[in-house]
């Protein structure tokens, strides 16, 4: 099965191949608990998202992702931040696509669906604010998660 790897600061890590526009939702529900996917490609948690198709706007990749990957629709309201920074490199095993981070993280809240898994997903779950941080992720995923919980006043741009 094709893996991704994630490097951080990694001196191991593989050179950057690629640079590809992507978009992360934190969706939450009524009772404000936020939409998590166990991923298929590294068994870590985190929000829905992936890469934005060209003729496709951020807001409705953003949505396609979501609809894609857990069955929930959403619909957009905010942004927590951009994230491109040069020492998060991406490795998928499948063709040694070494990606720069380049994310664009929204907030969104689900108006229908049940959590369903994909082929991208694992498994689907709401999970509460408190209990968010008890799930293993990547850094990155953490420190995106992490400023939509601080609910800073202004995205976080970096």
């Amino acid at each position: 099965m094709a893996r991704r790897i994630d490097y951080y600061d990694d001196p191991d890590a593989p050179a950057a191949n690629s640079l590809v526009p992507s978009v992360n939702v934190v969706v939450t529900n009524e009772a404000g608990d936020i939409l998590m996917i166990r991923r298929s490609d590294n068994d870590n948690w985190a929000v829905p998202g992936g890469a934005i198709d060209l003729g496709e706007s951020i807001p409705q990749a953003a949505v396609r992702e979501t609809r894609e990957e857990t069955g929930i629709e959403c619909e957009i309201t905010g942004i927590v931040g951009t994230y491109s920074d040069p020492k998060h490199v991406i490795l998928y095993t499948s063709n040694d696509e070494a990606r720069q981070e380049f994310s664009i993280v929204l907030t969104a809240h689900a108006v229908s669906g049940q959590p369903t898994p994909s082929d991208e997903s694992r498994e689907v779950r709401w999970v509460s604010r408190d209990q968010v941080e008890r799930y293993p992720m990547d850094r990155s995923m953490r420190l995106r998660i992490g400023h939509y919980l601080r609910g800073a006043v202004g995205p976080h741009i970096g």
